[in-house]
């Protein structure tokens, strides 16, 4: 199947792929859309007006942290950190996404 469009993301899943992103270690926003994109096969972009947006609750929630360095070709970047927190909701919002699809594949599979 070469189908390599480009899908909208379900609602409350960018905070959830972001985190998970995260998980990986320290990161600045350009290097969180590449994981993403290079992840999902090209399949999920995410652009600035969604991603910054994004990274704005998860610090407000208190689940990253961020602080600003040099990026790989010297420019300054902000880096996002996952927290403990942040670890924790990942969990919680993984097990609620995988129950959710779950359910949307019964309903799906039944006749």
């Amino acid at each position: 199947m070469g189908r390599h469009q480009q899908l909208e993301l379900l609602p409350g899943t960018l905070d959830l792929l972001i985190l998970k992103a995260l998980a990986r270690g320290k990161m600045h926003g350009y290097g969180i859309a590449q994981i993403l994109k290079e992840t999902s096969d090209n399949v999920l972009e995410v652009g600035e007006s969604s991603l910054y947006p994004a990274l704005q609750r998860l610090l407000l929630n208190g689940w990253v942290t961020a602080e600003w360095g040099a990026s790989e070709n010297n420019r300054r970047a902000r880096y996002y950190t996952l927290t403990p927190a942040g670890r924790k909701q990942l969990a919680a919002e993984r097990a609620d996404f995988e129950r959710m699809v779950a359910a949307i594949q019964r309903v799906l599979q039944t006749a």
